[in-house]
Protein backbone atom coordinates (compact mmCIF):
# COMPACT_ATOMS: atom_id res chain seq x y z
CA UNK A 1 0.00 0.00 0.00
CA UNK A 2 1.51 3.39 -1.04
CA UNK A 3 -1.41 6.23 -0.89
CA UNK A 4 -4.43 6.24 0.64
CA UNK A 5 -6.72 8.67 1.05
CA UNK A 6 -9.58 10.16 3.59
CA UNK A 7 -13.13 11.55 3.37
CA UNK A 8 -15.66 12.76 6.02
CA UNK A 9 -18.97 12.07 5.23
CA UNK A 10 -22.30 12.72 6.56
CA UNK A 11 -23.49 15.32 9.32
CA UNK A 12 -20.40 17.44 10.31
CA UNK A 13 -18.84 16.48 14.11
CA UNK A 14 -16.44 18.18 16.10
CA UNK A 15 -12.99 15.98 16.20
CA UNK A 16 -13.30 15.19 12.01
CA UNK A 17 -10.69 17.32 11.49
CA UNK A 18 -8.55 15.88 14.45
CA UNK A 19 -9.31 12.16 12.77
CA UNK A 20 -8.20 13.79 9.45
CA UNK A 21 -4.85 15.02 11.14
CA UNK A 22 -4.00 11.31 12.76
CA UNK A 23 -5.02 9.41 9.13
CA UNK A 24 -2.41 11.69 7.31
CA UNK A 25 0.07 12.02 9.79
CA UNK A 26 0.29 8.11 10.73
CA UNK A 27 0.16 7.44 7.21
CA UNK A 28 3.24 10.03 6.22
CA UNK A 29 4.74 8.22 9.57
CA UNK A 30 4.21 4.92 7.97
CA UNK A 31 6.16 6.30 4.28
CA UNK A 32 2.22 7.07 2.91
CA UNK A 33 1.69 9.09 0.72
CA UNK A 34 -2.10 11.04 1.51
CA UNK A 35 -4.93 12.32 -0.43
CA UNK A 36 -8.19 13.89 0.72
CA UNK A 37 -11.42 13.83 -0.81
CA UNK A 38 -13.28 16.75 -0.55
CA UNK A 39 -16.97 17.05 -0.36
CA UNK A 40 -17.89 13.19 0.63
CA UNK A 41 -19.13 10.32 -1.82
CA UNK A 42 -20.25 13.38 -4.21
CA UNK A 43 -16.46 15.08 -4.03
CA UNK A 44 -15.26 11.04 -5.01
CA UNK A 45 -17.27 10.90 -8.16
CA UNK A 46 -16.47 14.15 -9.38
CA UNK A 47 -12.43 13.70 -8.34
CA UNK A 48 -12.16 16.58 -5.90
CA UNK A 49 -8.96 15.06 -4.26
CA UNK A 50 -6.17 16.89 -2.91
CA UNK A 51 -3.12 15.95 -1.61
CA UNK A 52 -2.84 15.79 2.13
CA UNK A 53 0.89 16.99 4.11
CA UNK A 54 1.89 17.06 7.39
CA UNK A 55 1.64 21.23 6.75
CA UNK A 56 -1.44 21.21 5.60
CA UNK A 57 -3.40 19.39 8.51
CA UNK A 58 -1.13 21.21 11.13
CA UNK A 59 -3.13 23.78 13.32
CA UNK A 60 -6.36 21.38 12.71
CA UNK A 61 -6.94 19.34 15.87
CA UNK A 62 -8.78 22.07 17.08
CA UNK A 63 -10.78 23.16 14.71
CA UNK A 64 -15.00 22.16 14.22
CA UNK A 65 -16.76 20.95 11.21
CA UNK A 66 -14.48 19.17 8.48
CA UNK A 67 -11.68 21.22 6.18
CA UNK A 68 -12.65 18.13 3.64
CA UNK A 69 -16.31 19.52 3.74
CA UNK A 70 -19.22 16.88 3.49
CA UNK A 71 -22.25 16.78 1.44
CA UNK A 72 -25.08 14.17 0.47
CA UNK A 73 -24.59 12.22 -3.10
CA UNK A 74 -27.66 11.12 -4.38
CA UNK A 75 -25.37 9.38 -7.58
CA UNK A 76 -23.41 7.53 -5.05
CA UNK A 77 -26.72 5.42 -3.54
CA UNK A 78 -27.07 4.17 -7.63
CA UNK A 79 -25.31 0.70 -8.33
CA UNK A 80 -23.53 2.90 -11.49
CA UNK A 81 -22.47 5.42 -9.21
CA UNK A 82 -20.81 3.11 -6.64
CA UNK A 83 -18.57 1.46 -9.93
CA UNK A 84 -17.79 4.65 -10.88
CA UNK A 85 -16.72 5.66 -7.49
CA UNK A 86 -14.40 2.87 -7.59
CA UNK A 87 -12.72 3.67 -10.63
CA UNK A 88 -12.09 7.17 -9.46
CA UNK A 89 -10.35 5.85 -6.42
CA UNK A 90 -8.05 3.58 -9.14
CA UNK A 91 -7.78 6.32 -11.38
CA UNK A 92 -5.92 8.30 -8.66
CA UNK A 93 -3.59 5.12 -7.43
CA UNK A 94 -5.49 5.24 -3.92
CA UNK A 95 -5.26 1.39 -2.67
CA UNK A 96 -7.17 2.55 0.64
CA UNK A 97 -9.41 4.03 1.85
CA UNK A 98 -10.24 6.06 5.51
CA UNK A 99 -14.31 7.14 5.61
CA UNK A 100 -15.20 9.07 8.65
CA UNK A 101 -18.63 8.86 9.34
CA UNK A 102 -22.00 7.77 10.70
CA UNK A 103 -24.22 4.92 9.27
CA UNK A 104 -25.31 6.14 6.53
CA UNK A 105 -21.85 6.64 5.58
CA UNK A 106 -20.66 3.34 6.80
CA UNK A 107 -23.27 1.79 4.41
CA UNK A 108 -21.35 3.68 1.29
CA UNK A 109 -18.07 2.17 2.18
CA UNK A 110 -19.53 -1.29 2.76
CA UNK A 111 -21.22 -1.08 -0.60
CA UNK A 112 -16.94 -0.21 -2.00
CA UNK A 113 -15.68 -2.92 -0.02
CA UNK A 114 -18.41 -5.22 -1.65
CA UNK A 115 -16.68 -4.66 -5.21
CA UNK A 116 -13.12 -5.44 -3.57
CA UNK A 117 -11.58 -1.84 -2.59
CA UNK A 118 -9.99 -1.61 1.06
CA UNK A 119 -12.18 0.70 3.39
CA UNK A 120 -12.28 1.10 7.00
CA UNK A 121 -14.46 3.56 9.35
CA UNK A 122 -14.34 5.94 11.93
CA UNK A 123 -17.20 6.32 14.04
CA UNK A 124 -18.23 10.16 13.71
CA UNK A 125 -21.88 11.35 14.83
CA UNK A 126 -22.41 13.87 17.37
CA UNK A 127 -25.62 11.05 17.84
CA UNK A 128 -23.20 8.32 19.06
CA UNK A 129 -25.68 5.51 17.97
CA UNK A 130 -23.16 3.69 15.82
CA UNK A 131 -22.99 -0.13 17.63
CA UNK A 132 -20.01 -0.86 18.45
CA UNK A 133 -18.22 1.62 19.52
CA UNK A 134 -18.60 3.04 23.48
CA UNK A 135 -18.49 6.78 22.08
CA UNK A 136 -18.42 8.34 18.48
CA UNK A 137 -16.01 11.15 17.64
CA UNK A 138 -18.48 14.63 18.63
CA UNK A 139 -20.58 13.27 21.26
CA UNK A 140 -18.92 14.50 24.37
CA UNK A 141 -18.56 17.74 22.40
CA UNK A 142 -21.73 18.17 21.91
CA UNK A 143 -23.38 16.96 25.34
CA UNK A 144 -21.22 19.95 26.71
CA UNK A 145 -22.20 22.56 24.19
CA UNK A 146 -26.05 22.03 25.18
CA UNK A 147 -24.99 21.70 28.68
CA UNK A 148 -23.37 24.88 28.98
CA UNK A 149 -27.31 26.24 26.86
CA UNK A 150 -29.25 24.21 29.65
CA UNK A 151 -27.48 25.58 32.00
CA UNK A 152 -28.02 29.87 30.84
CA UNK A 153 -31.70 28.51 30.38
CA UNK A 154 -32.06 27.39 34.00
CA UNK A 155 -31.22 30.94 35.46
CA UNK A 156 -33.70 32.74 33.43
CA UNK A 157 -36.36 29.28 34.04
CA UNK A 158 -35.74 30.04 37.97
CA UNK A 159 -35.87 33.61 37.42
CA UNK A 160 -39.61 33.50 36.11
CA UNK A 161 -41.02 30.07 37.81
CA UNK A 162 -40.90 28.64 33.86
CA UNK A 163 -41.07 25.38 32.96
CA UNK A 164 -38.74 25.00 29.67
CA UNK A 165 -38.70 22.59 27.43
CA UNK A 166 -35.33 21.60 25.72
CA UNK A 167 -35.15 19.80 22.18
CA UNK A 168 -31.92 18.32 21.67
CA UNK A 169 -30.58 16.20 18.42
CA UNK A 170 -30.48 12.62 17.68
CA UNK A 171 -32.42 11.92 15.51
CA UNK A 172 -33.92 8.41 16.64
CA UNK A 173 -31.50 8.11 19.38
CA UNK A 174 -31.61 9.47 22.87
CA UNK A 175 -28.05 9.47 24.35
CA UNK A 176 -27.14 12.88 23.77
CA UNK A 177 -30.58 13.64 25.45
CA UNK A 178 -30.41 11.51 28.19
CA UNK A 179 -26.12 12.72 28.99
CA UNK A 180 -27.62 16.57 28.94
CA UNK A 181 -30.56 15.54 31.11
CA UNK A 182 -28.33 13.73 34.14
CA UNK A 183 -25.59 16.47 33.73
CA UNK A 184 -27.82 19.32 33.65
CA UNK A 185 -30.05 17.98 36.69
CA UNK A 186 -33.46 18.65 34.33
CA UNK A 187 -36.32 17.10 36.38
CA UNK A 188 -37.51 15.37 33.36
CA UNK A 189 -36.39 13.48 29.89
CA UNK A 190 -38.25 12.35 26.89
CA UNK A 191 -36.33 9.36 24.37
CA UNK A 192 -37.51 7.66 21.78
CA UNK A 193 -36.41 4.06 23.49
CA UNK A 194 -39.06 4.68 25.94
CA UNK A 195 -42.74 5.95 25.44
CA UNK A 196 -44.16 9.19 26.09
CA UNK A 197 -46.40 9.42 29.46
CA UNK A 198 -48.09 12.50 29.74
CA UNK A 199 -50.20 11.71 32.31
CA UNK A 200 -47.17 10.62 34.32
CA UNK A 201 -45.34 13.48 33.35
CA UNK A 202 -47.92 15.62 34.50
CA UNK A 203 -48.12 14.04 37.95
CA UNK A 204 -44.17 14.42 38.14
CA UNK A 205 -44.37 18.34 37.64
CA UNK A 206 -47.22 18.91 39.76
CA UNK A 207 -45.62 17.22 42.42
CA UNK A 208 -42.74 19.71 42.16
CA UNK A 209 -44.93 22.15 42.16
CA UNK A 210 -46.32 21.29 45.35
CA UNK A 211 -43.46 20.82 47.14
CA UNK A 212 -42.33 24.40 46.31
CA UNK A 213 -40.52 23.97 43.14
CA UNK A 214 -40.48 27.02 41.08
CA UNK A 215 -39.16 25.72 37.68
CA UNK A 216 -38.77 22.95 36.05
CA UNK A 217 -36.88 21.55 32.87
CA UNK A 218 -37.55 19.08 30.49
CA UNK A 219 -35.14 17.92 27.60
CA UNK A 220 -36.31 16.56 24.88
CA UNK A 221 -35.01 14.07 22.05
CA UNK A 222 -35.82 16.02 18.75
CA UNK A 223 -36.87 11.89 17.60
CA UNK A 224 -39.46 11.65 20.30
CA UNK A 225 -41.51 14.85 18.38
CA UNK A 226 -40.78 18.37 18.38
CA UNK A 227 -40.74 20.64 21.11
CA UNK A 228 -44.13 22.73 20.41
CA UNK A 229 -45.77 19.68 19.92
CA UNK A 230 -44.89 19.00 23.49
CA UNK A 231 -45.67 22.36 24.35
CA UNK A 232 -48.97 22.29 23.06
CA UNK A 233 -49.84 18.55 24.63
CA UNK A 234 -48.87 19.45 28.13
CA UNK A 235 -51.13 23.00 27.97
CA UNK A 236 -54.03 20.63 26.80
CA UNK A 237 -53.62 17.87 29.62
CA UNK A 238 -52.17 19.48 32.29
CA UNK A 239 -52.82 23.50 32.02
CA UNK A 240 -48.91 24.05 31.83
CA UNK A 241 -47.71 27.05 29.91
CA UNK A 242 -44.00 26.41 28.65
CA UNK A 243 -40.99 28.15 26.94
CA UNK A 244 -39.32 26.13 24.41
CA UNK A 245 -35.87 26.04 23.03
CA UNK A 246 -34.73 24.23 20.58
CA UNK A 247 -30.87 24.08 20.40
CA UNK A 248 -30.89 22.71 16.61
CA UNK A 249 -27.45 22.29 14.55
CA UNK A 250 -25.25 24.66 17.82
CA UNK A 251 -24.73 21.31 18.69
CA UNK A 252 -22.59 20.33 16.17
CA UNK A 253 -20.53 22.93 15.98
CA UNK A 254 -17.25 24.31 17.94
CA UNK A 255 -13.85 23.17 19.01
CA UNK A 256 -13.74 19.14 20.53
CA UNK A 257 -13.33 18.57 23.60
CA UNK A 258 -10.00 17.24 24.93
CA UNK A 259 -11.54 13.65 25.15
CA UNK A 260 -13.00 14.02 21.73
CA UNK A 261 -9.71 15.26 20.28
CA UNK A 262 -7.76 12.71 21.79
CA UNK A 263 -10.60 9.77 20.60
CA UNK A 264 -10.66 10.96 17.29
CA UNK A 265 -6.70 11.07 17.27
CA UNK A 266 -6.56 6.96 18.36
CA UNK A 267 -9.36 6.22 15.79
CA UNK A 268 -7.79 7.80 13.22
CA UNK A 269 -4.25 6.33 13.81
CA UNK A 270 -6.20 2.58 14.40
CA UNK A 271 -8.05 2.77 11.26
CA UNK A 272 -4.92 3.66 9.16
CA UNK A 273 -2.85 0.59 10.90
CA UNK A 274 -6.30 -1.72 10.29
CA UNK A 275 -5.66 -0.91 6.62
CA UNK A 276 -1.68 -1.38 6.33
CA UNK A 277 -2.89 -4.69 8.11
CA UNK A 278 -4.91 -5.68 5.31
CA UNK A 279 -8.10 -5.20 7.26
CA UNK A 280 -11.55 -3.94 5.37
CA UNK A 281 -15.09 -3.24 5.93
CA UNK A 282 -14.13 -2.48 9.71
CA UNK A 283 -14.13 0.39 11.84
CA UNK A 284 -12.23 1.51 14.23
CA UNK A 285 -14.03 1.69 17.32
CA UNK A 286 -13.31 2.60 21.65
CA UNK A 287 -14.21 0.00 23.35
CA UNK A 288 -13.79 -0.80 27.28
CA UNK A 289 -11.44 2.64 27.20
CA UNK A 290 -9.15 0.49 24.04
CA UNK A 291 -9.22 0.46 20.66
CA UNK A 292 -10.62 -2.08 18.43
CA UNK A 293 -11.30 -2.96 15.02
CA UNK A 294 -15.13 -4.60 14.43
CA UNK A 295 -17.10 -5.06 11.03
CA UNK A 296 -18.46 -1.91 9.59
CA UNK A 297 -21.74 -3.87 9.30
CA UNK A 298 -22.63 -3.61 13.30
CA UNK A 299 -23.33 0.69 12.18
CA UNK A 300 -26.69 -0.80 11.00
CA UNK A 301 -27.37 -4.47 11.54
CA UNK A 302 -27.29 -3.53 15.48
CA UNK A 303 -29.49 -1.25 17.36
CA UNK A 304 -27.08 0.43 20.14
CA UNK A 305 -28.95 -0.10 23.57
CA UNK A 306 -29.38 2.84 25.94
CA UNK A 307 -28.23 3.31 29.22
CA UNK A 308 -31.66 2.32 31.11
CA UNK A 309 -29.70 3.04 34.56
CA UNK A 310 -29.07 6.51 33.37
CA UNK A 311 -32.87 6.64 32.51
CA UNK A 312 -33.48 5.81 35.93
CA UNK A 313 -31.15 7.68 37.52
CA UNK A 314 -33.04 11.08 36.09
CA UNK A 315 -36.12 9.77 37.92
CA UNK A 316 -34.33 8.82 41.09
CA UNK A 317 -32.22 12.41 41.24
CA UNK A 318 -35.55 14.46 40.13
CA UNK A 319 -37.57 13.79 43.53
Amino acid sequence: MKRVAVLTSGGDAPGMNAAVRSVTRSAIFRGLEVVGVRRGYEGLLEGDLIPLTKSSVGGIIHRGGTILRTARSDRFRRPEGINEAVQQLKSFDIDGLVVIGGDGSFRGAWELVDRGFPVVGVPATIDNDIAGTDMTIGFDTAINTALEAVKKIRDTASSHDRLFIIEVMGREAGFLALEVAVASGAECVLVPERPVELGRLCDKLHYARNRGKTHSLIILAEGVMAAHELAEQLLDTGGYDSRITVLGHLQRGGSPTAFDAVLASRMGTAALEGLLEGQKGVMAVYRHGGMELVPLSLAWEQKKRLNHELLDLVEKLSI
